[in-house]
């Protein structure tokens, strides 16, 4: 395994994170288990999770991915050998209404609810990093690359939720905070608020990056250099279509398009066309598609951790299996090649 700073703290974090929103929902607690074990003896020392998981986001599981891990953490006793990220939930009128009965703003109230929700769940009495699962503001994400302004919108002021996770972290109970689906004006100004009064600085910030989407690079890759901000790269493989399982209209028995039709987001025409193109090249070069697109994001110098996700020990020992594969030059020009051609299909 490699690792990597987490940002401008002293922690090394393995640059495989084993992401977990599965848990609960395509699998079960002891299938957990085995992955949390399985990735820990592999050397993978930071997991992610977040208060909305498992994924889709139902009132009959919230929280329950937490819970699993926790059980699993009380379980081992193995609390101090990972570096534990989890995430509180943002507005979402109409898919959220059963977190915190709709009220999931980043005032404190809410934070501190959200956090002390999260700490019991876990079984643990801090996180090491706590994370803004998406703007508050109305601005693009979740699939949206370009920004419209539209009216006026309310949202809690940066310096307030600053000063509400300050005093968590004077507490104990959480030791660094991150950013997830953020734009560059939104990191920016959590940077430089943060570095006006003295207050908790961003870490890491978690969004898309992969072969199918590479729009980080436009704008919040320089922010991560030049900020000691790493990039927690999430959905590597694109919901597993870079894998090249889902070619042809396939659909495996089990898998998660299968199961969960509507997540299109990796699935339109033009992502399926250089997702062919990015199997097929791996393919010449004698490469596991999977393991072609995570080792492209581990390679990343903007990168400190590409979040796995996986519903069988088999995926999981190839997705951490990736981090030995160093990619040719030719293989490089090659995704160059078929990024010039289809540039970020599925943002």
């Amino acid at each position: 395994m490699q690792y990597r700073k987490l940002g401008n703290t002293g922690i090394d974090v393995s640059v495989i994170c084993l992401g977990t929103m599965t848990w609960g929902e395509q699998n079960t607690q002891v299938e957990a288990f085995a992955q949390m074990d399985y990735a820990l003896a592999h050397g993978v020392n930071f997991f992610d999770t977040a208060e909305l998981y498992p994924i889709p986001p139902r009132a009959e599981t919230y929280g329950r991915t937490e819970e699993i891990i926790g059980n699993w953490l009380h379980k081992t006793g193995n609390r101090s050998r990972i570096s534990l990220a989890s995430k509180v939930a943002g507005p979402g009128p109409g898919w959220i209404d059963h977190i915190r009965n709709g009220r999931t703003r980043y005032n404190r109230e809410q934070l501190q609810e959200a956090l002390d929700g999260s700490l019991r769940r876990l079984q643990t009495d801090c996180i090491d990093l706590y994370q803004l699962h998406w703007p508050e503001r109305d601005t693009n994400f979740f699939g949206q690359l370009g920004f419209t302004p539209g009216e006026p919108d309310e949202f809690t002021p940066v310096v307030e939720t600053l000063e509400a996770l300050n005093d968590f972290v004077q507490a104990g109970k959480i030791r660094h905070i991150g950013l997830s689906n953020e734009t560059p004006w939104g990191i920016m100004r959590f940077i430089q608020i943060a570095e006006q009064l003295g207050l908790p600085r961003v870490v890491t910030v978690q969004n898309p990056y992969s072969l199918l989407n590479r729009s980080y690079e436009v704008g919040a890759a320089e922010v991560s250099w030049r900020e000691h901000c790493g990039l927690l790269a999430y959905s590597p493989l694109g919901f597993g279509v870079l894998s090249g399982k889902y070619l042809n209209g396939a659909r495996p028995a089990g898998a998660r398009l299968t199961r969960f039709p509507d997540y299109m987001r990796y699935s339109s025409p033009t992502a399926e066309r250089a997702t062919s193109q990015y199997v097929a090249l791996a393919r010449r070069h004698d490469l596991e598609p999977s393991q072609m697109a995570l080792a492209f994001v581990n390679s990343r110098r903007v990168l400190t951790s590409t979040i796995i996700g996986a519903t069988s020990l088999e995926q999981l020992r190839s997705n951490i299996g990736s981090i030995e594969v160093e990619l040719s030059n030719e293989v490089l020009e090659g995704i160059e090649a078929i990024h010039s051609e289809q540039p970020n299909p599925s943002p």
